[in-house]
């Protein structure tokens, strides 16, 4: 495990040490000699040690050997983490770049047919308001206990570099999405304390945060370590219930229907905001799944049977706290859904999440009831739903969509 405080205070000492000019003091001398024999101590017990940093941080002049390729594992990593090169995994730089070339900020969104909507007493329905409201609630929470996730606990147990290059530009995205979350609700005018209180006050809302908090905290403990079958095991079904489940389910019904409601021209300014943030969602779940799909490659160990049985229900679990979620938001037939197909729908994405690591599907016979969905959830196409303005922003213009 990585060790900041211990290891850079005797890096900096041994340092220290290797500048010191000779000494005519007999007493300094023997300081020296003693210096020396800890210097010679360190070295010994960084060759034997299985920490993943002692050939991280060396004092000037002394032998390393080069990273290669195949120290660079995913997990567990006892090459150099501050190495980039040679990648290992080039699907994650890939994303990496992708994401850099998918730079949006909220402000760059008009809202002002939002507000006018929002504030218009015949504007919208008590039902297309609650849908606004309920996923602004979930949202603005979920992000970010994403983003807390991300720095205090993967980052820190993903080891190899290009991986963790991609992580940052994670963290900062999901600081990007709970920015907009905000700026629509400062926007429209929200009560803040209704909204950002609906992971305590509103049930669906609440077990929703609850199952999340309870599957992803274990990784936030400081002293969690992997690098043995029972700890590398934990790290991999938190990663599942954050990547197939948090951000492969969760977002699902609550995207759904404000892309929905863009769709027949209403809260287009919100549904762009959505619509950007659903295209940085889709790239961290699919590098999630590659995370995981790697992590079992590398460790076959962990994919026992206790373990498939253990993601399977994972993801039955969060698909059913999804279903009871669009019952709570749609109790009534809207914007051309229904609780019933979006609980078709939902079942349709718990299967593609299940298949994506190697699962069998678990409900049979379902379909994709909203089949519009497939292009905007799953980024493959070009197009502009909601015509407010060109959907495909980037920087750069090196946007790829296969």
């Amino acid at each position: 495990m990585l060790t900041w405080d211990d290891d850079k205070d005797v890096t900096v000492t041994r340092t220290a040490e290797t500048q010191m000019p000779p000494s005519t003091n007999g007493k300094q001398n023997g300081q020296d000699h003693r210096l020396n024999a800890k210097h010679r101590q360190f070295q010994e017990e960084a060759v034997s040690s299985n920490s993943t940093t002692n050939d991280s941080f060396r004092a000037e002049g002394e032998d390393f050997e080069r990273v290669t390729v195949d120290q660079k594992h995913i997990i567990n990593c006892r090459a150099d983490l501050n190495q980039l090169v040679p990648f290992k995994y080039d699907w994650a730089w890939e994303k990496y770049l992708h994401g850099c070339s998918n730079h949006w900020m909220p402000q760059e969104i008009n809202m002002n047919a939002d507000v006018a909507l929002w504030k218009s007493s015949d504007g919208l329905s008590e039902d297309e308001r609650r849908i606004v409201k309920r996923s602004l609630g979930f949202f603005s929470t979920a992000d970010s206990l994403v983003a807390n996730n991300l720095v205090l606990a993967i980052y820190r147990l993903i080891t190899n570099p290009e991986c963790r290059q991609y992580l940052l530009r994670q963290a900062f995205e999901e600081a990007i999405h709970t920015h907009a979350y905000q700026y629509c609700i400062e926007s429209l005018g929200m009560d803040e304390g209704e909204i950002f209180n609906m992971y305590h006050e509103i049930p669906s809302v609440a077990r929703k945060a609850s199952w999340a908090l309870r599957y992803t905290q274990e990784l936030s403990d400081p002293t969690f370590e992997t690098g043995t079958p029972e700890t590398d095991k934990t790290l991999l079904k938190n990663l599942i219930a954050f990547y197939c489940v948090l951000e492969g389910i969760f977002f699902y019904c609550g995207f759904s229907q404000i892309l929905s409601m863009g769709r027949m021209n209403k809260m287009i300014g919100t549904s762009e905001q959505f619509q950007y943030i659903l295209r940085d969602e889709s790239m961290h779940m699919n590098f999630g799944i590659d995370v995981i799909n790697t992590i079992i490659d590398e460790n076959p160990h962990v994919w026992d049977e206790e373990m498939r049985d253990l993601a399977t229900k994972m993801i039955v679990e969060g698909t059913d706290l999804e279903v009871a979620y669009a019952h709570d938001t749609m109790p009534h037939g809207i914007l051309g859904m229904n609780a019933q197909k979006m609980t078709e729908y939902l079942h349709y994405i718990a299967n593609r999440r299940l298949h994506s690591i190697g699962l069998p599907r678990y409900y049979q016979g379902v379909s994709n009831p909203f089949p519009w969905m497939s292009e905007v959830m799953d980024l493959k196409k070009e197009k502009n739903f909601f015509e407010t303005r060109v959907t495909d922003y980037q920087t750069g213009g090196t946007l790829s969509w296969d």
